[in-house]
């Protein structure tokens, strides 16, 4: 079982429950020591005075701000004192519609567990009804001697504590990504060509079928060297595609795919596909998979047709 990494209170208008946050992810990349070349002497990271060049102990180590004419010096409790309820206390101070919150500002994933079976009744009431309101309450807390703004929302059977970034640090991508394209002109026959190709290669989200192909490229390159082998190389990335060539290369990728949307294999999600559908995508579908009668069938007729 794995150990918290901060626990407290939960609190919401006058109802507190203690909790204990876990970690909700791990990462499987390939951790590499350091070498002097020509040697196996591991090279390492240490605390130095930089006067006097002898390593220091985490212990005899205080933090600083640098004043401009003078270091202030601050000690951990001094900091654990200015703390918001002193580092213990999650207060959702208000609920919002998660659609709400951009994407950008989701940054890590914990889990959250109630501090004791005798909490469970708590617990559950929470989750149920921000699962119920498709809300997610938004918190700060401090952990590490940091301040975290969150939203805590339901997930499955547990309740999920998500950090967000706060707003001066999201970026505007105006200030920050050169040549953004503005309106350039773009004709229908374009547009409807890559819509043509998304739905072609829509699918269910599956994140099970996704793996990290590079990491797995690395173990066999290490595996092949412990052998004194050779591994083969990666295909260069492909080239830019043409303005001049964009309906070329659109027509292309349609021929590769077949042409067709994917079976999406749930009937639930292939009748919301069909409704955002307009008349002449659906008339157009039909006419794919050969539906008698369509030239007579109205939007409703086609969609249960083709859902048929």
């Amino acid at each position: 079982m794995a150990r918290p990494v901060w626990s407290g209170s939960l609190t919401f208008g006058l109802v507190t429950l203690p909790v204990r946050m876990y970690t909700a992810t791990d990462s499987h990349t390939i951790h590499f020591h350091q070498l002097q070349r020509g040697t196996s002497d591991r090279i390492r990271h240490q605390r130095v005075n930089e006067r006097t060049g002898e390593e220091v102990s985490a212990d005899d180590i205080v933090k600083a701000f640098d004043a401009g004419d003078e270091y202030v010096l601050v000690e951990p409790e001094e900091l654990d004192d200015i703390a918001p309820g002193r580092s213990k206390a999650l207060e959702i101070s208000g609920f919002v519609d998660l659609d709400e919150v951009e994407p950008i500002f989701f940054d890590r994933t914990y889990y959250l567990g109630p501090k004791g079976k005798e909490y469970a009744k708590v617990y559950a009431l929470l989750h149920r009804a921000l699962d119920r309101s498709g809300k997610a309450g938004i918190a700060t807390f401090v952990m590490r001697n940091r301040e975290y703004l969150v939203a805590v929302k339901a997930e499955d059977d547990l309740l999920a504590l998500h950090t967000l970034h706060w707003a001066d640090e999201v970026r505007d991508p105006h200030e920050e990504v050169a040549d953004l394209p503005g309106k350039p002109k773009i004709t229908d026959r374009e547009l409807k060509t890559a819509g043509r190709l998304i739905d072609a290669l829509t699918t269910d989200w599956d994140p099970e079928e996704y793996h990290d192909t590079y990491q797995e490229s690395v173990r066999k390159l290490i595996a092949a060297k412990r052998k004194g082998e050779t591994v083969e190389k990666a295909e260069q990335a492909p080239e830019s595609t043409n303005v001049i060539d964009l309906m070329d290369a659109l027509n292309a990728s349609l021929e590769k795919t077949g042409g067709k949307r994917k079976s999406r294999g749930k009937g639930g999600t292939r009748r919301s596909e069909l409704d955002r559908c307009s008349k002449a995508e659906l008339y157009e579908l039909a006419t794919e998979a050969h539906v008698r009668g369509r030239s007579s069938m109205n939007r409703a007729d086609l969609i249960k047709a083709l859902s048929a």
